[in-house]
């Protein structure tokens, strides 16, 4: 069986792939995703411990402490309203509902249109980081804007992982980088399968093929520096090949929808799509359910569908409105969910009459759903704790690692041809001379 535009000669009735050719595909592929590969990598690995480094970074904004040992916060639907009131210029779409001891409330600021002109401002500031249990704002950043210095760093590593910095571009180029890593994930695993042993004389009796792959997971420490950095290179990218894969396919994933939705949509079920289009003529502002009776309203819906359905809720994670639209979206953690960060139960209601307008479960209702949680879950090390937090962190590392080490063999085996060519140039020339001596 061959991979397309791979196909040897057929032997026996069977196709063959040209080990040659996809070696070639596989260093010019990993040439032109080297350098996209390195950045995003080292940015990974840092961003598995964002949350810690926002806090070491801007301690001012995300630690708080209880003025006393009985203080409760305060309601997050409360503290989202003095924030909307404290920026009349812009909307507050979502409410955290879950507030974390010793940590700050973060509100996204949305500007809205002028109403004179229609023209969308630009804020100076997007994120607002309030005291829960006093209400107080604790300061305020334009986030992934690095020149307001090292509050926005992590932010800027996030844009810097996922879009290069360069919006929309940036994403789109990286989904590509993302769809030719995935491809480059299966052609990487063959080149390390043992030759085919033509005939009886190649085999080496008591191997079979299992022990002949087995030195293409070993690294030779004492072999010199280049079977050393071959062999990181070919077994570094063994090992760990399923959380790889996982990492290219859910990048697609991100960044490359128009890819990622039409493969998985052929293979696998999802549940229904949302209203195609409840896009109003003006942004609905102020709906007939204000915040704290979307609240309500979610939870009886929520209620009602976990009955339904047989899920448990654990904890509420947000609300949200989108004016555009007309909804609100109640979102929950439950036992349906694989993050132990956020929540991704949600149900969406009409913002007018709170009629239920879409469900959505993370896994157990479709299968393409529940594979796209745990690409998610996994890309974001958002579940096993610290252990699997650790991996990505060094999966990130080993992803920079593979890109160094393979641009290496391609410079080492350039070189090497560069000074046989320049070797056999003499030769040639040497020999044209005697030629022309013998002439004379």
């Amino acid at each position: 069986m061959s991979l397309p535009g791979l196909g040897g000669a057929a032997r026996g009735g069977r196709w063959r792939i040209d080990r040659p050719l996809l070696v070639l595909i596989h260093r010019y592929v990993g040439l032109t995703m080297a350098g996209f590969l390195l950045v995003a990598g080292l940015t990974g690995s840092l961003l598995a411990w964002n949350e810690e480094l926002e806090a070491v970074l801007s301690p001012a904004l995300f630690r708080v402490a209880p003025p006393g040992p009985e203080a409760r916060p305060l309601d997050p639907l409360v503290l989202r309203a003095r924030v909307q009131d404290l920026h009349p210029q812009a909307f507050v779409a979502r409410a955290p509902l879950k507030v974390e001891p010793g940590r700050s409330v973060t509100f996204r600021l949305f500007a809205l249109p002028d109403p004179a002109t229609g023209a969308v401002p630009e804020l100076a500031n997007d994120q607002v980081f309030v005291n829960p249990y006093t209400g107080e704002v604790l300061g305020a950043r334009k986030w992934g804007d690095i020149t307001q210095g090292p509050k926005n760093l992590m932010p800027f590593l996030y844009r810097l992982h996922f879009s290069l910095a360069l919006g929309s571009l940036g994403s789109y180029l990286l989904g590509i980088v993302a769809l030719l890593w995935t491809l480059d994930c299966f052609a990487g695993a063959y080149l390390t399968f043992p030759a085919r042993q033509r005939n009886r004389a190649q085999r080496t009796p008591g191997k079979g093929w299992l022990a002949r792959w087995w030195p293409a997971w070993q690294v030779r420490w004492t072999g010199g520096s280049y079977k050393l950095n071959f062999d990181l290179h070919r077994a570094g990218g063994l090992w760990p090949w399923a959380m790889l894969f996982v990492l290219a396919w859910s990048s697609v994933a991100f960044n490359l929808s128009e890819v990622y939705d039409p493969v998985m949509k052929t293979l696998f079920a999802h549940q229904p799509d949302g209203p195609a289009s409840r896009n109003r003529a003006a942004p609905q502002l102020e709906p007939r359910l204000d915040w704290f009776e979307a609240r309500e309203t979610g939870r009886r819906l929520m209620a009602r569908e976990a009955q339904a359905q047989g899920f448990a809720v654990q904890w509420e994670d947000a609300l949200t409105y989108d004016p555009r639209q007309g909804l609100y979206s109640y979102r929950v953690h439950s036992d349906r969910d694989l993050s132990q960060h956020w929540g991704s139960t949600q149900v969406s209601f009409d913002a007018n009459s709170g009629a239920l307008v879409q469900v959505w479960l993370p896994t157990g209702a479709a299968s393409g759903d529940t594979l796209r949680t745990w690409f998610v879950s996994l890309h974001m090390a958002a579940l096993w704790g610290l252990p699997f937090r650790l991996l990505v962190c060094l999966l990130g590392l080993a992803v920079a690692m593979l890109s160094v080490t393979g641009t290496l063999i391609w410079w080492r085996k350039r070189q090497g041809r560069l000074k046989m060519e320049g070797k056999r140039a003499a030769e040639n020339a040497s020999i044209a001379h005697a030629a022309r001596l013998d002439g004379q």
